[in-house]
């Protein structure tokens, strides 16, 4: 029988090896796996690599993780903002390196790795810092630039409903990022706030199939909201 339900966040992040690179879903709050990224913390991989749209707000959720130390390089499209404190002191110091990526590319350069996609061109960066070093082609009269694949060892997603499969269903806008690094890592992954019976999730409606979902872990509602800025305990 398949049943990718954890009992816990630290059994499903126990395995997660020193140097991994590590996709965390989320558009700031939104859609963030605090839990997930708390029970990374608390597991202890070094040397990490993350993927995500931004580098943390304030001193909760991804920012804690950067203040661990334990992360050499950050990829993300959005490093800086009026709360990223965490970041700016890593960066400005030079602990920690930063891969600055438009959010258009970024996204498709995590949907190539999970559509077994070598590369492609994309328009956005050329002329700029960015496209230093790279390769570039003119298409059609227009300029381009290569762009790789993001692959990743791991990817913690948050999703609002899951079954025992992995099947998933997320709320609103809350999805972002999550159905694209469930695609395009080994180890996918998902904090649900609700699991139902198979059957109990309406196929139409189902975003992420369990296919790419390895781990599901249940946790409960924060009661700050979506945000989810402080983390409730993770229920076992």
């Amino acid at each position: 029988m398949i049943d990718k339900i954890s009992a816990s966040v630290e059994a499903a992040l126990a395995d997660t090896p020193d140097g991994a690179t590590v996709m965390i879903g989320g558009f700031g709050g939104a859609g963030q796996p605090a839990e997930l990224i708390d029970g990374l913390i608390a597991q202890g991989a070094r040397d990490l690599v993350i993927v995500n749209n931004n580098a943390g707000n304030g001193e909760t959720g991804l920012a804690a993780l950067l203040a661990t130390g334990r992360v050499r390089k950050i990829i993300c499209s959005f490093p800086r903002q009026a709360d990223s404190q965490v970041f700016d002191g890593l960066y400005r110091s030079g602990k920690l390196e930063l891969e600055l990526v438009p959010q258009g590319n970024l996204a498709e350069r995590i949907r190539a790795a999970g559509a077994g996609i070598g590369g492609f061109f994309s328009p956005t960066g050329y002329g700029t810092y960015l496209a230093k070093g790279r390769e570039t082609r003119e298409i059609d009269g227009r300029m381009y630039v290569l762009e790789s694949p993001i692959h990743a060892d791991l990817a913690l997603i948050k999703a609002e409903t899951g079954d025992r499969w992995g099947n998933l269903v997320y709320r609103k806008t809350a999805r972002n990022f999550g159905p694209i690094m469930a695609m395009a890592a080994k180890v996918t992954v998902a904090s649900v706030h609700d699991v139902v019976p198979l059957g109990g999730l309406d196929p139409e409606h189902v975003v992420t199939p369990g296919i790419f979902v390895q781990r599901v872990v249940k946790v409960p509602r924060s009661a700050t909201g979506p945000a989810g800025f402080k983390q409730a305990a993770v229920a076992a």
